[in-house]
């Protein structure tokens, strides 16, 4: 993943402590049913699509807009799958982060699949049941997109949160 020139400006002051920042994921299906995937040139492997938001940026148009400098395909979001709080990360560099990964069901409009930008060294689409190694983060969103639910969300404990304060 190329780093956002805005995210570049944040450290140059931030330095490598921990940054959130909004994800977005998009799980990208043809009219056959099968979902697009990007082998990344970062570590050789299949993944989901994904970036982060620019600033002003909508969720739905970032989905739009990295699968497009991904892949050349042009898509239209239709439902919000998930929306999660991952664990930070450390990168080789040594910078931290955090994802608020939002994920969107999108519907392939056209375009041909292809390697787009120099994040990706292939792109190609699968059959759901015959899927390369992924780790479980495609998997869980791919089988999430595929089902007809509500939105998932990590669960609030039954007192809430701030119900301390309350009681």
């Amino acid at each position: 993943m190329t780093t956002p020139d805005f995210i570049r400006a944040i450290r140059a002051s931030a330095g490598n402590q921990l940054l959130l920042l909004p994800g977005v994921t998009a799980i990208v299906f043809d009219d056959r049913g099968r979902v697009l995937l990007g082998r990344r040139s970062d570590t050789g492997q299949w993944a989901v699509v994904g970036g982060i938001a620019e600033p002003g940026e909508q969720p739905a148009q970032t989905a739009v807009r990295e699968v497009y400098e991904e892949t050349a395909v042009h898509c239209v979001p239709e439902r919000v799958v998930l929306v999660q709080m991952l664990e930070p990360m450390t990168y080789p560099n040594g910078d931290v982060c955090q994802f608020q990964d939002i994920t969107f069901r999108c519907r392939a409009t056209g375009g041909e699949a292809r390697a787009n930008d120099s994040e990706s060294l292939e792109v190609a689409w699968f059959e759901v049941d015959d899927l390369p190694p992924l780790d479980p983060f495609a998997v869980d969103r791919i089988h999430r997109a595929q089902r007809d639910e509500p939105t998932w969300f990590a669960p609030v404990p039954a007192a809430g949160i701030g119900a301390e304060r309350h009681a």
